[in-house]
């Protein structure tokens, strides 16, 4: 990614690692536990929620994080099922904004031509890159290995015990690292998420 791509990136990365960890704060909120709006995560200011060494390596290498939103299962009313709603407001909230953004583009392509060159450049790079960013967020954020929120969906459905889970989000991690490491490095499509990003753009624009 060279210098300008990453600027044009900055904007739907601060967005949708915001909305991401907002949405799991007011879903854990919402269905009993107030742990996460007592910590100040239920905002859309992004200083609440952006973890800059995950914020680095999301805008430069391709993936990152944000601080995980912290919640009790003690306080929610139905534990196993609430988990997997709170673990899938976060992907799920990137969807819906990706979808907004491509209708927000579509809008812009066909009224924004009477733009100064260099604005309508700028803002048809910073919307695409936002688009790219969301639905990526999305599908990588459903992949079933910890600490991935499609491993706390998978893991409320098979009724581990915590020590059994706790086992697997310690292997878990370093595998995801290794596998985003290998992909990155030597071009192998281990997770096709590129593949996916691409084909949900292309249906929708």
């Amino acid at each position: 990614m060279n210098w300008e791509s990453t600027l044009y990136s900055i904007p739907g990365v601060l967005l949708g690692l915001t909305i991401h960890e907002c949405c799991h704060a007011l879903a854990a909120w919402k269905l009993g536990d107030s742990t996460a709006r007592d910590q100040g995560r239920i905002t859309l200011n992004p200083l609440r929620h952006i973890d800059l060494i995950g914020f680095l390596f999301l805008v430069f290498a391709g993936f990152g994080w944000a601080k995980p939103v912290q919640f009790n299962p003690a306080f929610l009313r139905h534990p196993r099922r609430d988990k997997a709603l709170i673990a899938a407001a976060g992907p799920l909230s990137n969807l819906v904004l990706g979808v907004i953004l491509v209708f927000l583009l579509r809008l812009f392509l066909a009224l924004g031509h009477n733009l100064n060159e260099g604005v309508f450049r700028l803002v048809l790079l910073t919307l695409f890159y936002a688009i790219t960013i969301n639905f990526g967020l999305f599908v990588f954020n459903l992949i079933p290995l910890p600490p991935l929120d499609g491993s706390h969906i998978v893991f409320s459905g098979l009724n581990l015990s915590p020590e059994t889970e706790g086992r697997i989000m310690r292997i878990g991690a370093p595998l995801l690292f290794i596998i985003l490491i290998i992909q990155n490095r030597a071009g192998i499509n281990i997770l096709p998420i590129g593949r996916i990003v691409r084909a949900m753009i292309d249906l929708l624009l």
